[in-house]
């Protein structure tokens, strides 16, 4: 499940791996996690050479139950310290870095594996598995989704959240390696007019006619 931050795809993939039993992968923790490891180290993040240099340092541990998702670095728990602004300011330069994306793609789809798991991110039907039996692309209107991630930060000015979304989708989007695009064969929902329930619902009958 791919698209920009605040289309849905955290809350829609939780839901429908809840829904369908099925293991869950927010690869987006895992960028940020690195990142949280950079900053911790006093990484220059406006530097790709030394980010990819200390790429392949931490253990970074994704946990696969979508009712209670844990991300940890070296053993460290991370989960709320990788929401903070200044991994948020700076994941997209980390993301960039083709030695990150390489060592993450590598972690990812270790994980994967033989399947039977929802996995959000930004290159997941284009990069990490192409091959995925449902491929979903969402989007949602700039406005709603400026919305939704100001109430998940606690009623942050709903205008600048939606200029730092904007300025992050030309980042991940104008990436040379594994830019944030809709993959080919991929369903395309755009989430402004629709419930939470109602996306699972999309999803979950996508899961049921590729299974079927």
């Amino acid at each position: 499940m791919d698209g920009p931050s605040g289309s849905g795809k955290s809350s829609t993939s939780r839901g429908v791996a809840a829904r369908l039993g099925l293991r869950y992968l927010d690869t987006g923790a895992m960028f940020r996690a690195m990142t949280w490891f950079m900053l911790e180290n006093d990484v220059d993040l406006t530097d790709p050479a030394a980010i990819a240099a200390r790429a392949g340092e931490p253990t970074i541990t994704s946990g696969i139950d979508p009712l209670k998702p844990t991300i940890t670095v070296d053993g460290t728990d991370v989960a709320e310290a990788i929401r903070g602004e200044a991994v948020t300011g700076g994941v997209s330069p980390v993301a960039a870095v083709p030695e990150v994306r390489a060592r993450l793609l590598q972690l990812q789809r270790d994980i994967i594996g033989e399947g039977g798991i929802v996995v959000e991110g930004r290159d997941i039907g284009s990069v990490v598995a192409p091959d995925a039996a449902v491929k979903v692309y969402m989007t949602a209107d700039p406005a709603a989704r400026a919305a939704r991630r100001a109430l998940e930060e606690g009623g942050t000015d709903a205008a600048a959240v939606e200029a730092s979304l904007l300025a992050r989708d030309k980042i991940d989007s104008g990436r040379a390696t594994a830019p944030l695009t809709m993959p080919e064969g991929a369903h395309h929902i755009d989430t402004t007019p629709y419930s939470l329930d109602e996306v699972i619902d999309q999803v979950v009958a996508l899961v049921a006619l590729a299974t079927a």
